[in-house]
C-alpha cells in the first residue's frame, strides 16, 4: 500500500475534494475468491456490515476467510466525496477510510464472532493511522446498518477497551456509526491478496483478547 500521504486531519464537506456524479471505473460482481455477488443481490437471510482496520487489502482477507460470510468487497466510506477514486482517498481530502463490506448469513457466523477479528486483528487506538500507514483513510471505523448492530458494536467497544486499557493501551479511537454510502474501490484492489498473495499487508493486533 501507499505510505506517502501524510494527512491526518478529517476535511469537512466544504473542502473535501468535489467528486463525481458517477462511478469512474469498472467494478466487477464476481467474488475473485468464492465466486458469490460483489455488489449484490444478496441473500434474503444476508446481512451487513461494514468494518475498516488500516489497509483494506489484508483486512478483506480476514473476513472472507470466515465460514459464514457470504461476499466481502473492498471500497471508499466515512468521507464527504461522492464516487472517490483510490488516487483521491489517499490524498487525505475526501474524508473516507478504506473500508470492507462484509455480507454474512447470521445463522451461519455471528456479529460478535466477525467483531472478536474486527478488534483483535489489529490496535483501535491509533487514531489516523495503522502502524506505518498514516493519514485518514487508514483510521479505525465500524458502519452498522440495523439498531441492533449498532448497540451490540457498542457493548463490544466498552469490553474491549477495557482489555486494552489493563494491558496499558490508550482508550479506542475506532469511529462507529450508522453506515452512509459505500462506494466500492477499483477491480484491482477486490480480493488483492488472493491475486496478490505475496502483497502487502501491515494489520498487526495488540495481543488483547476480545472476551465475547
Amino acid at each position: 500500500m501507499s505510505f506517502w500521504n501524510r494527512t491526518v486531519e478529517m476535511p469537512n464537506a466544504d473542502s473535501a475534494l468535489p467528486g463525481r456524479s458517477e462511478l469512474s471505473y469498472y467494478v466487477p460482481n464476481v467474488h475473485h475468491v468464492n465466486a458469490n455477488p460483489l455488489q449484490g443481490p444478496f441473500p434474503d437471510d444476508a446481512e451487513i456490515v461494514y468494518v475498516a482496520m488500516g489497509c483494506f487489502w489484508g483486512a478483506e482477507r480476514l473476513f472472507w476467510r470466515l465460514d459464514g460470510v457470504y461476499s466481502t468487497a473492498v471500497g471508499y466510506q466515512g468521507g464527504s466525496t461522492p464516487f472517490p477514486t483510490y488516487q483521491e482517498t489517499c490524498t487525505g481530502e475526501t474524508g473516507h477510510t478504506e473500508a470492507v463490506q462484509v455480507v454474512y448469513l447470521p445463522s451461519e457466523v455471528s456479529l460478535a464472532e466477525i467483531l472478536k477479528v474486527f478488534w483483535e486483528e489489529h490496535d483501535p487506538t491509533q487514531g489516523m493511522r495503522q502502524g506505518n500507514d498514516m493519514g485518514s483513510q487508514y483510521r479505525s471505523a465500524i458502519y452498522t446498518t440495523s439498531d441492533e448492530q449498532l448497540e451490540e458494536v457498542l457493548e463490544s467497544k466498552a469490553m474491549f477497551e477495557a482489555g486494552l486499557a489493563a494491558a496499558g493501551y490508550p482508550a479506542v479511537t475506532t469511529e462507529i456509526t450508522p453506515a452512509d454510502t459505500f462506494y466500492y474501490a477499483e477491480e484491482y484492489h477486490q480480493q488483492y491478496l488472493a491475486k496478490n498473495p505475496a502483497g502487502y499487508c501491515g494489520l498487526k493486533g495488540t495481543g488483547v483478547t476480545c472476551s465475547i
